[in-house]
C-alpha cells in the first residue's frame, strides 16, 4: 500500500491510499495521516472514499506534522571512509525540523549565504505505534513504511562545529516522498539499492544492507532514549558520493534537478531553486 499526503487544487490538505493514477481520499476518517495512524486501526480504502487524479495534486511530505525527525549520521561504510573517519561504535543522532520539509516535485531551495549544497540520497522509515524500549527482535513490528528522503546539506554551515544541526536545518532543504509505502509491499528492505542522480547523472549507489546501524538496530537504539509515536521519521543516513568531498566538490545549484530512487519504495524527485 502506498500512502500520500497531498494539497489539492483548492489548497485543502489531505491523505489518501494511492491507486494507480488516483488517489483514495481519506481525509475524512483522519485529519491527517499521522492522526490516522495513532488511531491504531487498518488503513482501507472504502468505495464511498472519494477517488482523485493523482496528477491533479501537490505532494507534501508523506507525513508533514512528524512530531520528531530523528537523523542518523556516518551510517554507510563507504561515506564513513570517504570522510576519513573511523566506523562509530554507535549511531551518530542529530534532528531536523519539520517545517524544512518539502515533498516530491517541490523545490529545494538554496540559501542565499551559500552556495554548499550538498545532496544526502537516504532511506526513512516511519513509525507506526507509541512505543518505548523496543527489542530489536521485534522492532520491525513498529515500522508503518518506507520512502525516500534527500537530507540536504549546508556544509559550512554543518562544519561550524561538531553539531550537524545548522547546516541541516535551512528552510526547504530537506525532501521526504514522494509515498510512505508500507513493509508489506517492500518486502526485506535490506536487499533495495539506493541510488541518488543529479541532472540524470548517478552520485550515489549502495544497498540497504550496507548500513553500519540497520532499521531494526536504529528503531531499538531510539526507543530506548526517547518515546517513539506515531508519525515520527527516522532518517537513516546516507551513502559515500556526496559532492563535498568530490574533486572539485559538486554542489547542488539553481536549475539542478536531483533523484533519489530506492528498489520498491519510489523515486523522490525535487528542483533546485534560489532562495528568495
Amino acid at each position: 500500500m502506498k500512502l500520500m499526503s497531498f494539497r489539492d487544487a483548492s489548497g485543502r490538505a489531505g491523505w489518501g491510499i494511492v491507486e494507480g493514477s488516483k488517489v483514495a481520499d481519506l481525509s475524512a476518517t483522519a485529519p491527517t495521516l499521522r492522526a490516522a495512524l495513532a488511531a491504531g486501526k487498518p488503513i482501507t480504502a472504502p468505495a464511498s472514499a472519494p477517488r482523485l487524479d493523482l496528477a491533479g495534486l501537490t505532494h507534501l511530505p508523506p507525513i508533514p506534522d512528524p512530531e520528531k525527525i530523528i537523523c542518523v549520521g556516518l551510517n554507510y561504510l563507504s561515506h564513513i571512509l570517504e570522510g576519513g573517519r573511523e566506523p562509530p561504535k554507535m549511531p551518530t543522532i542529530f534532528t531536523r525540523w519539520a517545517n524544512t520539509q518539502v515533498g516530491h516535485m517541490q523545490p529545494m531551495l538554496r540559501p542565499k549565504v551559500s552556495e554548499t549544497f550538498d545532496y544526502e540520497g537516504e532511506l526513512a522509515f516511519v513509525i507506526g505505534r507509541h512505543c518505548r524500549h523496543v527489542a530489536e527482535a521485534h522492532a520491525m513490528s513498529v515500522v508503518a513504511g518506507y520512502a525516500c528522503y534527500n537530507d540536504g546539506s549546508i556544509r559550512e554551515w554543518q562544519r561550524h562545529s561538531t553539531q550537524f544541526t545548522p547546516g541541516k536545518n535551512f528552510p526547504a532543504t530537506g525532501a521526504f516522498g514522494p509515498y510512505l509505502v508500507t513493509p508489506d509491499e517492500v518486502g526485506d528492505i535490506t536487499g533495495s539499492s539506493l541510488v541518488t542522480r543529479l541532472n540524470g547523472e548517478e552520485v550515489q549507489r549502495a544497498t540497504i544492507d550496507d548500513l553500519v546501524f540497520g532499521v531494526a538496530r536504529l528503531v531499538a537504539y531510539c526507543s530506548t532514549f526517547t518515546f517513539l509515536e506515531p508519525g515520527d521519521v527516522i532518517i537513516t543516513g546516507t551513502t559515500g558520493g556526496v559532492g563535498a568531498y568530490r574533486k572539485p566538490p559538486l554542489w547542488m545549484k539553481p536549475g539542478d534537478t536531483v533523484e533519489v530512487e530506492i528498489t520498491g519504495v519510489g523515486t523522490l524527485r525535487n528542483p533546485i531553486a534560489e532562495e528568495t
